[in-house]
């Protein structure tokens, strides 16, 4: 089942926000996450806040879609009566779950009811995840029509034993045909994979990486798979039925992927994240979560930030629509994040990101660390001179081992 929902302080019912959330929030961007928590089955190395059609206990998927419209137009009366800058959306995710196990007319209405609530910036980047047995070319179709711009499919493996591991029930084979739908489409294309499953070679890995660069995608995430407490393949590990995911293979699969990736004209941006250098760019709207930028989410068990206050909606579907039917918050909890926390984790996702950790930001203690840093190998000298912290290889690959040097 998915993890539990951080503890923090309660949520007001009508959502608003301390003065935190309005200081210097015209200086941020806006962007948007629409969570759909529905699947067809449960992978079991998933902690994600899914659920399938046994699960939903009343929750209508049906109404999903009127449902986060509502809470889009709560959001934009809490952000407006806490005095937090009117702003376009900078970017939209749809994620999940599946969020295209929803009809295609569904995300369309979604999105547009976004748009309504909120207007878009000029480029604004406009994702949708999907599952590669999930749309078909009508599909991609619809949602281009409807503004999207970016498709991030969930690959993970061309290897089907490994697919089979991770519960994964599209035929790999189905990759060539959905990648050159999109691109008929006009959609910017993520190919998404993940490395480490019990069972997993380094030939395995090889094989799903050959086959992501045949398909020459805009975008590639490659991450290491963790085993969360509480999933299915957490059981299986414990009472020996599979092995568990060995970090010496882990890291040399990362290892791979990068001179992989590297050598087909991908740079990495982020430590799972590369773009190729002619035809894709980052992620915008992941970029946003790393630099402190503002986002609301909307759905069950949902995250939002803005002015450094976090808080996450209630997990359940039938919990979440009750909230919204009756005009109330949707949101289970809430943090202010400041202090030392709010210093380790500036500087734990900006080290992820390529280059954008300044060294004059660091305190004293934290940049006096530097010249061992680049002595050892793990961030890189040349940045350095910049004023910038960049992770090397080696870095990258022992990234807490850093920040922990620089908090």
């Amino acid at each position: 089942m998915p993890s539990a929902l951080p503890l923090g302080d309660p949520a007001p019912t009508d959502g608003l926000l301390p003065p935190t959330g309005a200081a210097a929030s015209a200086d941020r961007d806006f962007g948007l996450y629409v969570h759909v928590p529905f699947c067809r089955v449960r992978c079991g190395y998933c902690d994600f806040n899914t659920y399938t059609a046994t699960e939903l206990r009343g929750a209508k998927q049906s109404d999903y879609a009127d449902e986060a419209i509502a809470e889009m137009r709560f959001a934009r009366g809490v952000l407006e009566t806490s005095g937090v800058a009117a702003r376009p959306l900078s970017t939209v995710f749809f994620g999940g779950g599946t969020p295209t196990l929803l009809p295609a007319h569904q995300l369309a209405q979604m999105l547009g009811a976004a748009r309504d609530t909120w207007g878009f910036v000029p480029d604004a980047e406009i994702t949708t995840e999907a599952n590669p047995d999930s749309v078909d070319a009508a599909y991609l179709q619809t949602l281009a029509a409807a503004g999207f711009t970016r498709v991030s499919f969930g690959m993970q493996s061309a290897v089907p034993s490994v697919l089979a591991t991770l519960e994964r029930t599209h035929d790999p084979a189905r990759i060539p045909d959905v990648v050159r739908w999109a691109r008929e489409a006009g959609l910017q294309v993520s190919l998404d994979l993940i490395y480490g499953a019990p069972g997993e070679t380094l030939g395995d890995w090889r094989r799903s990486l050959d086959a992501v660069l045949e398909n020459e995608p805009d975008h590639v995430s490659a991450y290491a798979l963790i085993v969360e407490d509480g999933t299915k393949l957490a059981r299986q590990i414990r009472s020996g039925q599979v092995a568990e995911p060995s970090d010496d293979l882990q890291a040399d699969m990362y290892e791979l992927a990068d001179a992989t990736l590297a050598s087909a004209g991908y740079d990495w941006y982020e430590v799972s994240n590369w773009a190729h250098r002619e035809t894709g760019r980052p992620s915008r709207h992941n970029l946003s979560y790393w630099v402190g930028h503002d986002w609301w989410g909307i759905g069950p068990g949902s995250h939002s930030y803005v002015g450094r206050t976090r808080w996450w909606n209630v997990k359940h579907p039938a919990a979440y629509a009750q909230r919204i039917a009756e005009g109330a918050s949707p949101a289970a909890g809430r943090e202010t994040i400041d202090g030392e926390t709010g210093e380790l984790e500036r500087v734990l996702l900006l080290t992820r990101v390529r280059g954008a950790l300044r060294t004059e930001s660091l305190v004293p203690e934290a940049r006096r660390e530097i010249a061992g840093l680049i002595a050892e190998g793990l961030i890189d000298g040349k940045a350095a001179l910049r004023g910038a912290v960049e992770l090397t290889l080696k870095g990258r690959l022992l990234a807490d081992a850093v920040v922990r040097r620089l908090t």
